[in-house]
């Protein structure tokens, strides 16, 4: 018989019990603190709309060192019929070692028997296995080829949302883009596009915490990613993070119900040579009126 999502968010709420008594000290395991009653209020009414997906995170310490590793959980309404998305993560590491552990840590959960609880093993795994990858963190980044060390990778992310309005929401996109080296712009109003460029894990990071704990209503649209054998600064399409306020098209009196100029974003998106971006954030091929 086919298992339904109530019954995996009822094993998902056992899974989150059981590690919260593994892990009871404060800071140990980040849960929004809203996450587990929206599900409780979803098993009680399942006619409702679904609960945002339960994410957490879970600060680790590896071997009597007591390396620091965060392990970033987002569970699929289906888990754990479907994959939960797991990434390890620490300061210590450098790019390339923190890509070959997250890989590694993937293939041992594919080897698990589907439909089992698996988060617990994630943790084990981590705990067990990540340590060589810090004491051979320093031999392999000294011994990399010089080849490979100058290839880089450009990661540009645009992310839609609904809208855009609220102050400490702006505050906190433009305070996490300056703080992790990100260019882009963020475009205030109905419907809020973001776009962000730099670093893979700091694009990465930027959209973790955004959307953390939950926003409703936002989705990352289209990726690209462009390697370069130089600096990724000379492929960047902005030169900062930029703050884009259009003029609103068509007032309607009401507080926050305006669609800002969609006209004047597409040529702002065409100087910026992305066009094409258009189309894929609104589903149809951006014109602009002839002069």
């Amino acid at each position: 018989m086919a298992v339904t999502v109530k019954e995996c968010l009822e094993l998902q709420l056992l899974e989150v019990e059981m590690l919260l008594s593994m892990f009871p000290k404060r800071g140990e395991l980040s849960l929004d603190e809203d996450a587990v009653p929206s599900v409780q209020r979803y098993l009680r009414n399942a006619d409702g709309a679904l609960p945002p997906q339960l994410e957490y995170r879970i600060a680790l310490d590896v071997g009597e060192a007591k390396v620091k590793v965060e392990l970033q959980v987002l569970l699929p309404h289906m888990y754990p019929q479907v994959a939960p998305q797991l990434f390890a993560r620490s300061d210590a590491l450098h790019r390339q070692q923190q890509l070959q552990l997250n890989t590694r840590l993937a293939s041992h959960i594919s080897s698990l028997n589907s439909g089992d609880l698996c988060v617990c093993e994630a943790v084990q795994w981590v705990k067990d296995n990540s340590l060589p990858f810090f004491e051979n963190s320093k031999t392999l980044s000294e011994c990399v080829s010089e080849e490979v060390r100058v290839k880089e990778m450009l990661h540009r992310m645009w992310i839609y949302s609904h809208h855009i309005y609220r102050q400490e929401l702006r505050k906190k996109i433009f305070d996490c883009a300056k703080k992790l080296n990100l260019t882009g712009f963020c475009l205030t109003g109905k419907p809020g596009v973001i776009c962000v460029e730099g670093p893979r894990e700091n694009c990465e990071e930027f959209w973790r915490v955004i959307r953390y704990p939950n926003w409703k209503h936002i989705s990352c649209k289209h990726v690209e990613n462009i390697e370069t054998e130089g600096s990724i600064d000379n492929l960047r399409l902005f030169h900062g993070f930029e703050d884009l306020q259009f003029e609103a098209h068509g007032d309607y009196g009401l507080r926050n119900d305006y669609h800002m100029d969609l006209g004047q974003f597409l040529e702002f998106l065409k100087q910026h040579q992305s066009g094409h971006i258009f189309q894929i954030l609104f589903g149809v091929e951006g014109k602009l009126p002839e002069n």
